[in-house]
């Protein structure tokens, strides 16, 4: 065999090693939304779908108006997110900074919905300006 189709078939192999390993890379990858972006969305649809997946100690302490509570750390959460949300509509979800949402956005993702995670969480939620 030549150093011209060993380097070939070398090409060809990695080439087709990086198309396979990238061809799944959305799959999996968590949406992200702004609490900016958040507040403009709520002010054209109050009936989004909004989870605060933060526990209940955290929610007295206030919520974004409109949310469903399902505490993301419970061991029914998938439950009640089945049973609440539905598949055709996005999920826009939030915790205390982020963690837990993105957590719970990959649970979801693998039901089959449209997730979104609010950058920050509900402590950049009352940062935001108008």
């Amino acid at each position: 065999m030549s150093i011209n189709v060993k380097i070939t078939h070398f090409i060809f192999i990695v080439t087709l090693f990086v198309v396979i390993t990238s061809c799944d890379r959305t799959k999996g990858q968590i949406n992200h939304i702004t609490t900016t972006a958040l507040k403009g969305l709520l002010k054209k649809d109050k009936e989004i779908q909004l989870v605060d997946v933060r526990t209940p100690e955290e929610w007295e302490a206030g919520i974004i108006k409109g949310a469903q509570k399902i505490e993301v750390t419970s061991s029914t959460f998938t439950n009640k997110a089945m049973g609440i949300l539905q598949k055709d509509k996005p999920v826009y979800l939030y915790c205390r900074k982020g963690g837990r949402s993105s957590r719970a956005a990959k649970i979801l993702q693998e039901k089959g919905f449209e997730v979104y995670s609010v950058e920050g969480g509900y402590t950049a939620w009352k940062k935001t300006k108008e």
